[in-house]
């Protein structure tokens, strides 16, 4: 499985559609919220799959970016757990 990052920007978004985004994200198990609009999950979808089902639940004109983590992480005042991050980056 790879990590992924995913960033958004959601149109007239009211609580449901980030409940919306917040419940798909999490449904892959392994993730962590790290910041306000970024995320990480573990899957062994693509980033193009992961975009057009992020896109399936979300506004048209939702900005969504995806991609496959590398190989190098620096980070500092993140909401989720720093252990996270070294472990699945």
């Amino acid at each position: 499985m790879a990590t992924y990052l995913i960033s958004y920007d959601l149109l007239n978004s009211v609580t449901e559609d980030y409940d919306k985004v917040f419940k798909y994200i999490e449904a892959h198990g392994t993730w962590a919220h790290i910041t306000e609009s970024l995320w990480g999950i573990k899957t062994e979808k693509t980033a193009v799959q992961i975009r057009d089902e992020l896109q399936n639940i979300t506004k048209n004109g939702s900005a969504i970016f995806v991609i496959k983590s590398g190989v190098e992480a620096a980070w500092a005042n993140v909401i989720c757990r720093n252990q996270w991050l070294k472990d699945n980056l």
